[in-house]
């Protein structure tokens, strides 16, 4: 069999960007199917319809729920409708004479489910929104929207109008002081509105949902999207699960506090502004010499087509500083900002699911967004705008240093010890190693705290060989761990099997007590993290940042339901064969000319390597992890960018620093891994669209339990 590690290298086209968004609250179901049951006797409900009728409704979140699938299901599960909706949301059924309320709505795009339900088949207005989804949750027997259909079938009296109003009317209830500062009144499940910034939507326009099933309930959270006193304000929010009697009512909400959002015709405009900047070769968006790779080098006085410019705030791309990253390319050093605009592999790249998550104290506001390349491949990122003459313009952020807190749910997959295959959940914080221009870090130590989590300190500091800093258990630099991910509560998969993962995973920081499952619902989705940055030198002041995060860390019973990437049998089968022999992993041999040192990360025959289950995201990053030759060979890391329709991938070598020993020269200028270095973790990543990463880990070092 050939080693898969040794194949020979073959070209791997990579596209990156980020940019925009649009209006809108987040929300939403698990995004499965809908678990139907055979049909049952009707046990409720009204009586079928003698005749077809018509069921309309606007599906949105505050933006429109633009080209989503949606899909009635009537009393016995059948489909009795399947349409698409408009570019503004709404849509329009009609439903065959028959049909057997009461029924059970649902919208699908991409990785976002919205719910919705009426007691009757008779013609009327059935919205499909965040809000409706909560009630659809509160009536499903274990709180999972998509079950609802299911509970139907087996009791038609499951939902009666009675039902849905008594939902409806203590939802309002905890709604009721946003309402006020709004000056509003709304019927969330029928009263007709557009998705246009104003009436019900503007409701929606001021709140983010989250709506997470784990198996006995859902955990829902509703955040106003108030305009904060300052960074460190903590979210107006309430909590509460699915099956609870009484709900939390929010917190007083001040109406000066609750700021004109973006509209979604100003969001709609920026995407096609972008998209049009974008659609434009790199020899028109840059004046800069194109390389013999068909990319550029520059600055932001080189960004020169009108289309482009007019994207920042100003008009101008020098104004926007990212982290103290300027916009350009350069050919070595620190990355900068929209390095895309001098990439001819971004051409035509096309943006949209944007959305509003909240405001900034200054009043700059926080969009996620979706990027799509030309071959269709998909990704998730953030970026800050402000509204200038009523448009929205890029504005980049007073940070000194590039840093982010993102909520994690991981699974280790080890190869050889099934049994401790297990979930963990966490806030992975991503911080630069940044060095000098001899190599050397600049920054001693980075100290993260959050008033969500109180007596909680997480020391990071940097470590050899890796790129980004590190967590410590005692916040030295002499106990530096192996990553940044910060393990809040992690469980088997096997219940039988006794212990911890924190037992042998001693590389990596777990909290010690874990936190429960009801400890993490409590968490808010926007939880803000203060990073305190110490120099290296000892004499540069420290420097403080703030980042808020978009959605709260996963409960373990949420991770459990999350389904990912697999490896295809024939790949795990050749990764367990080839690890067997050490316990560090899989081991290089030496290199030949004609099998170079390379990870190729597929099977046996250039065949597929991964699988990505109906549900899950497709990973967009692929890493390994391991170290150099000898006894105590340096840890290194190497993460590439995946395609999210790839299912194999490339990695080769990457010196970090004169010093490093894992990679010697493959000849053109590359490299390749040095022979003894041994790989014991091959990690994909992806990132929904509240930007909280999903990680795979499979696992090829063997476990020896203390």
């Amino acid at each position: 069999m050939t080693h898969f590690t040794q194949k020979i290298p073959h070209a791997l086209s990579i596209v990156t960007l980020a940019l925009l968004a649009a209006c809108g609250g987040g929300g939403g179901g698990s995004g499965g199917g809908l678990g139907f049951i055979p049909p049952a006797s009707n046990g409720g409900g009204d009586p079928p319809a003698a005749a077809s009728t018509t069921l309309s409704g606007t599906a949105a979140t505050g933006a429109a729920f633009a080209s989503a699938a949606l899909t009635v299901f009537d009393q016995t599960g059948a489909k009795v409708c399947e349409v698409k909706t408009s570019a503004e949301g709404t849509y329009t059924c009609t439903l065959p004479a028959g049909t057997k309320a009461p029924l059970v709505i649902q919208a699908v795009r991409d990785d976002l489910t919205l719910y919705s339900t009426t007691a009757s088949a008779a013609t009327g207005t059935t919205n499909v929104t965040p809000l409706t989804t909560i009630v659809v949750a509160q009536l499903s027997p274990n709180g999972d929207p998509s079950q609802l259909a299911a509970a139907i079938q087996a009791d038609a009296g499951a939902v009666t109008a009675g039902s849905i109003g008594d939902r409806v009317a203590k939802l309002l209830a905890a709604l009721q002081p946003l309402l006020s500062a709004l000056d509003a009144s709304i019927d969330p499940m029928s009263g007709e509105f557009q998705a246009n910034g104003t009436g019900q939507d503007r409701v929606l326009d001021a709140i983010n949902v989250s709506v997470r099933p784990d198996g006995a309930a859902s955990n829902i959270e509703i955040t106003v999207k108030a305009l904060p006193a300052g960074e460190d304000s903590p979210p107006v929010s309430i909590v509460f699960r699915s099956g609870d009697a009484t709900l939390p009512t929010l917190p007083a909400v001040d109406a000066a506090a609750l700021a004109s959002p973006p509209t979604p015709a100003m969001v709609q405009a920026l995407l096609d502004r972008i998209n049009a900047c974008y659609a434009l070769p790199i020899g028109q968006r840059v004046d800069s010499p194109i390389e013999a790779d068909g990319n550029a080098y520059g600055s932001a006085v080189n960004v020169v087509a009108p289309a482009c410019r007019t994207l920042f705030v100003g008009d101008d791309p020098a104004n926007f500083v990212s982290a103290g990253a300027p916009v350009g390319r350069v050919s070595s050093g620190a990355r900068r900002s929209f390095e895309s605009l001098f990439r001819f592999g971004p051409t035509n790249l096309k943006h949209d699911r944007g959305n509003f998550e909240y405001f900034h104290a200054n009043g700059d506001i926080a969009l996620t967004f979706r990027w799509t390349d030309v071959l269709g491949n998909t990704d998730n990122d953030a970026i800050n705008a402000k509204i200038v003459d009523g448009a929205l313009k890029l504005t980049g952020n007073t940070h000194t240093y590039r840093a982010a807190v993102r909520p994690q749910l991981e699974k280790k997959d080890y190869l050889k010890h099934q049994n401790l295959v297990f979930h963990s959940v966490g806030y992975a914080v991503s911080i630069d190693n940044v060095r000098d221009g001899n190599g050397d870090p600049i920054l001693s130590k980075v100290v993260a705290t959050t008033a969500s989590l109180p007596g909680r300190e997480l020391v990071l500091v940097p470590k050899a060989g890796l790129n980004t800093l590190v967590l410590t258990p005692d916040g030295t630099a002499g106990s530096a761990l192996n990553s940044a991910l910060w393990r809040m509560s992690a469980r088997y998969l096997d219940p039988a099997q006794p212990g911890s993962p924190s037992d042998f995973e001693n590389a990596n920081l777990f909290a010690s007590p874990f936190y429960s499952d009801d400890d993490l619902r409590k968490v808010p989705d926007q939880t803000v993290w203060k990073l305190e940055f110490f120099r290296a030198d000892g004499a540069t002041p420290n420097v403080v940042q703030y980042v808020r995060t978009f959605s709260r860390v996963p409960t373990v019973a949420e991770a459990v339901q999350t389904p990912m990437v697999e490896l295809m049998p024939a790949l795990r089968a050749e990764m367990l064969a080839e690890s067997l022999g050490s316990a560090r992993g899989i081991v290089f041999g030496a290199p030949t000319p004609s099998e170079p040192n390379n990870v190729d990360f597929s099977a046996d025959g250039d065949l597929d390597g991964w699988t990505v289950p109906a549900g899950a995201l497709a990973p967009t990053s692929f890493g390994v992890f391991g170290r150099a030759p000898g006894p105590g060979g340096a840890r290194f890391s190497e993460t590439v960018a995946v395609r999210s329709t790839a299912r194999k991938a490339m990695v080769y070598c990457q010196p970090v620093g004169g010093s490093d020993t894992h990679c010697v020269p493959a000849g053109n200028s590359s490299w390749q891994y040095a022979q003894g270095v041994s790989i014991s973790t091959f990690s994909f990543a992806a990132r929904t669209a509240r930007q909280v990463d999903v990680r795979k880990n499979f696992e090829v070092w063997t476990v020896t339990l203390p």
